[in-house]
């Protein structure tokens, strides 16, 4: 059986790491390379780096920063925000990305997925997608979460699949930042209608919503920011309380 995995997510604005509720009401949550050291001691299995203000500001990701955390760390590295081209892809790798995470350019040119699957390999490639509930109905945002698309995320996540992407992080906006769990009904669903993992992002507040996320949402990850930026919840604890509850787990 595959081991469901932990990853710690360092949302970056002005070069610092940043958390807030519902996308919005930011609060500095402190240095990104001294937290991804502490990470990737702590036993995380991946970390996610999102430059989360580079798509709105038209600019490119913080390659200088990208590198300084790549160095420090020794797990898996998936970095998004501001990518665009092959080519933005190709500088990130080069500079200790392990991964890719595209969310508003994937959407705008679908291509893209298509381009860098077939250039870097689908492993390589994940797709984010941010949602709410709009009507009843799951609605992918783009730009930050601030501007509603046509697709839905259950149309949307078929078609990154169909296209090449190797994972997709699944956001719930209604979620985020509140504490209050993840979207679970959601997840189990896109787990079912597509064959890629999906990591789970949006919610987390305490290790019984991690527990919930991998038995009832199905996901294969879970992504969390605030609960570890503020010690609230220490990775080696979640993790031996994950396997307690025979969620296969790596120590």
């Amino acid at each position: 059986m595959l081991t469901k995995r932990i990853i710690p997510c360092l949302d970056i604005k002005d070069g610092r790491t940043v958390k807030g509720v519902n996308f919005e009401d930011l609060r500095d949550a402190g240095d990104p390379v001294e937290l991804a050291k502490i990470y990737s001691n702590e036993g995380a299995d991946e970390l996610v780096f999102l430059d989360i203000s580079a798509t709105e500001e038209r600019r490119k990701t913080l390659i200088d920063l990208v590198r300084k955390v790549a160095s420090t760390i020794n797990i898996p590295f998936t970095v998004g925000g501001g990518i665009s081209s092959v080519e933005d892809v190709e500088i990130l790798l080069q500079n200790g990305a392990d991964k890719v995470s595209i969310n508003s350019a994937a959407v705008k040119n679908p291509q893209l997925i298509n381009d860098l699957a077939q250039k870097f390999g689908s492993q390589c490639v994940v797709v984010a997608i941010d949602a709410k509930i709009i009507d009843g109905q799951w609605i992918v945002h783009l730009i930050g979460g601030k501007v509603p698309t046509e697709w839905t995320l259950f149309d949307w996540a078929k078609e990154v699949e169909q296209r090449g992407a190797g994972e997709i992080l699944f956001t719930s906006m209604d979620n985020d930042g509140t504490k209050n769990g993840f979207a679970n009904e959601a997840l189990a669903k896109l787990s079912k209608l597509v064959n890629i993992p999906i990591i789970a992002s949006g919610g987390a507040g305490n290790i019984q919503h991690f527990i919930d996320a991998f038995s009832e949402g199905k996901a294969d990850a879970a992504l969390a920011a605030s609960v570890f930026h503020f010690k609230e919840i220490e990775i080696k604890t979640l993790k031996n309380e994950l396997k307690n509850n025979n969620i296969e787990v790596r120590i």
